[in-house]
């Protein structure tokens, strides 16, 4: 096992951080119960689930995008039927309004007075289906909710159950009739994820399970409660990041402000996202320090949509994975001590 960084601690805690007086879970236990379950219906894609989840646990948003047909639908559905949790999905279309997602207040007759209904977005886990297909206006009614947690209509504000999760699917290759999200809202989402094509194994075993005995994603029976992922998502916070980590967190993200192929870098909040993923993979991993290969491994995921390249570097073919890799491949390491 890789030994923590200078400055961690090095207890044998398994999935800790727990916090005195918080109900108590075993985050890593919870972790492989949920993607044993997933992947029973995904095949062959075991980094990305082992990445939504990550995105689960810390909280956080997740932004799946790839081209059809590769299962990020599928995946989406598979996580919400893994938690015992309210679940909605909302298929956003150009006709979508932004009542239609947060609520609307209705005048009643009988007590003359305006009544709330709850929207879409009122529950633990919302599949955003082809976000990208609705406008600017409805998409931005997402961004109290996802950065918040509480959405305001008509001057008053209702506050969303916990856990909350925002998983969100988008097409990037079919543009005709969408509207690419605005960088405040892909800011918003902890993590960019493409699904890819599954290895030729993964597909001809989804050739051979297809049909009789296939189990889709609607019939999954949930393998853990709301108050179970919010226990771990406290215990989560109380994972150690040593200062030496925390300086290489903050130096992965300076390389990317004022980077020359780069007309925007990595923003705060992007830091934070990034430090509360680490801490996220190294409690589902069984250990209550980050590392810094957690860091590394996270970088791509959690920083690449935050970032712009310039459309010089775009026609050079440079990409901002391309970009993060080569900042993390410059950036020294923080040495580890026995």
């Amino acid at each position: 096992m890789a030994q923590p960084a200078s400055g961690q601690r090095t207890s044998g805690h398994q999935a800790s951080g727990r916090q005195a007086g918080a109900r108590q879970v075993d985050v890593a236990a919870l972790f492989d119960a949920m993607l044993h379950n997933v992947e029973r219906v995904i095949q062959g894609k075991r980094d990305q689930i082992r990445l939504a989840l990550v995105c689960l646990f810390a909280e956080g948003h997740l932004l799946i995008e790839d081209v059809p047909g590769v299962g990020k639908t599928t995946l989406a559905k598979a996580l919400a039927r893994s938690i015992a949790a309210t679940a909605n999905r909302i298929q956003f279309t150009p006709d979508l309004l932004p009542s239609d997602v947060v609520g609307v207040s209705v005048w009643n007759r009988n007590t003359n007075e305006f009544e709330y209904r709850p929207g879409g977005v009122f529950a633990h886990v919302v599949l955003a289906d082809e976000i990208n297909r609705a406008s600017p206006k409805t998409q931005s009614a997402l961004l109290e909710a996802m950065q918040e947690r509480q959405v305001t209509v008509d001057a008053k504000t209702y506050a969303l159950p916990r856990p909350f999760l925002v998983m969100a699917t988008q097409n990037p290759i079919e543009l005709e009739g969408t509207y690419p999200l605005p960088e405040a809202q892909l800011d918003r989402f902890l993590m960019r994820l493409p699904m890819g094509y599954p290895s030729r194994d993964a597909e001809l075993a989804i050739l051979e399970t297809h049909g009789a005995g296939q189990v889709r994603a609607e019939s999954l029976e949930p393998v853990a409660t709301a108050a179970d992922v919010a226990a771990a998502a406290d215990a989560i916070t109380g994972v150690h990041v040593a200062p030496a980590l925390q300086h290489y967190i903050l130096d992965l993200v300076e390389g990317t402000r004022g980077h020359p192929d780069l007309t925007l870098g990595v923003s705060p909040r992007g830091a934070l996202a990034l430090q509360r993923a680490a801490r996220a993979l190294a409690a589902v991993s069984g250990r209550d320090y980050v590392i810094p290969d957690d860091v590394k491994l996270l970088a791509p995921a959690v920083l690449e949509h935050r970032l712009i390249v310039s459309p010089e570097a775009a026609l050079r073919g440079i990409s901002g994975v391309d970009i993060i890799r080569a900042v993390a491949a410059a950036v020294p390491v923080p040495g580890a001590t026995g």
